[in-house]
C-alpha cells in the first residue's frame, strides 16, 4: 500500500547523475559558478574602466538635458568632488556597477545551470527564455529609470526652495544614478518570477487573478519604497509596468496551464 505522498514523491523525483550528487559535490559545483560569474564581473570591469568617459558622460545625460531645459534651477551644470580619493572612488562605482550589468547573462545562466537539477525535465527546456527574458527585461527597466531621471532631478531641486543652486557631487549622483538602474532592472524581473513559480506549481492563474486588488495594492507600496528618487514620476514609472507585467504573467500561465492540462488528458485518453 503506498503512502499518500508516494506518488508526489516519485514525480517530482530527477532523474540522473545530479540527483545523486553528494553536499561536498554540490558546494564544489556552487564554488565553480560563483568563480565563473566573478570573473565575468572582472572582465566587463576591465573594459568598462577603457570606456570610462564615454560611461561617464551617458550617466551625465539626464542632468545635461536638464541643464538646457531649466538652466534657472541648476549652477553650472557641473559634478563636484570634494575629496582627493571621490574621483578615483568614483570610477571604481561606475565600473563595478556597469561590470555586473555586462555580467548578468553569465551570472543568471549560471544561476540556472546550478537550479537544473531540480527541475523536471520539461522545465529544463526554458533555461534560454528564461536567461534572455530576464536580461532582457533588466535592461527594460534600466531604460526606463534612465528616462526618468531628468524630471526626476527636476522634482527633487524644485523642492529645495527659491534662490538655491544645484551643484552635484559627482560620487552622489552617480549612486543615485547606479541605484535607480538597478531598482529598475530587478523589479521588472517581476513577471519573470511569477511565470517560474506558475511552471513549478508554487502558484495558478487563478490565484493571481484572485488576489489581483491585493497585489496592485502591494506593487504601489513597493514602488513608493524601491524608487530611491522617491518622486512621483519614477513611481508611477515602476508601477505601472509592473501592473502590466501581472496581467501579462497570468495569461502567459493560462496558456502553460492549458497546454499541461491537454497533455494530460492525451495520455490519459492513450494509456
Amino acid at each position: 500500500m503506498k503512502l499518500p505522498f508516494t506518488d508526489r514523491e516519485e514525480k517530482t523525483k530527477v532523474s540522473g547523475p545530479d540527483d545523486r550528487m553528494t553536499l561536498t559535490e554540490h558546494l564544489a559545483e556552487l564554488r565553480a559558478r560563483i568563480i565563473r560569474s566573478l570573473l565575468a564581473i572582472v572582465l566587463g570591469v576591465i573594459v568598462l574602466l577603457a570606456m570610462y568617459d564615454q560611461v561617464l558622460a551617458f550617466l551625465r545625460r539626464p542632468y545635461d538635458e536638464l541643464c538646457v531645459q531649466k538652466p534657472e534651477l541648476v549652477g553650472e551644470c557641473s559634478l563636484q568632488f570634494l575629496g582627493p580619493l571621490e574621483g578615483f572612488t568614483t570610477r571604481l562605482t561606475i565600473c563595478t556597477y556597469g561590470g555586473i550589468i555586462l555580467a548578468l547573462p553569465v551570472i543568471l545562466w549560471q544561476v540556472w545551470r546550478f537550479v537544473v537539477p531540480a527541475l523536471h525535465a520539461n522545465e529544463k527546456r526554458y533555461a534560454v527564455p528564461f536567461v534572455l527574458s530576464s536580461v532582457l527585461l533588466f535592461a527594460l527597466g534600466g531604460l526606463v529609470a534612465w528616462f526618468t531621471l531628468t524630471p526626476a532631478l527636476d522634482f527633487l531641486i524644485s523642492w529645495s526652495g527659491e534662490g538655491v543652486e544645484a551643484n552635484f557631487q559627482v560620487s552622489k549622483y552617480v549612486n543615485l544614478v547606479g541605484v535607480m538602474i538597478a531598482a529598475f532592472g530587478v523589479t521588472f524581473e517581476f513577471p519573470v518570477l511569477l511565470v517560474f513559480l506558475q511552471l513549478v506549481g508554487v502558484l495558478t492563474p487563478q490565484t493571481l487573478v484572485k488576489q489581483w486588488r491585493i497585489a496592485v495594492v502591494v506593487i504601489f507600496a513597493l514602488a513608493a519604497v524601491i524608487t530611491p528618487s522617491g518622486d512621483p514620476y519614477s513611481m508611477l514609472a515602476l508601477a505601472l509596468p509592473m501592473v502590466l507585467f501581472y496581467i501579462i504573467s497570468i495569461f502567459i500561465g493560462l496558456v502553460f496551464q492549458k497546454r499541461k492540462l491537454a497533455k494530460e488528458a492525451a495520455e490519459a485518453a492513450a494509456g
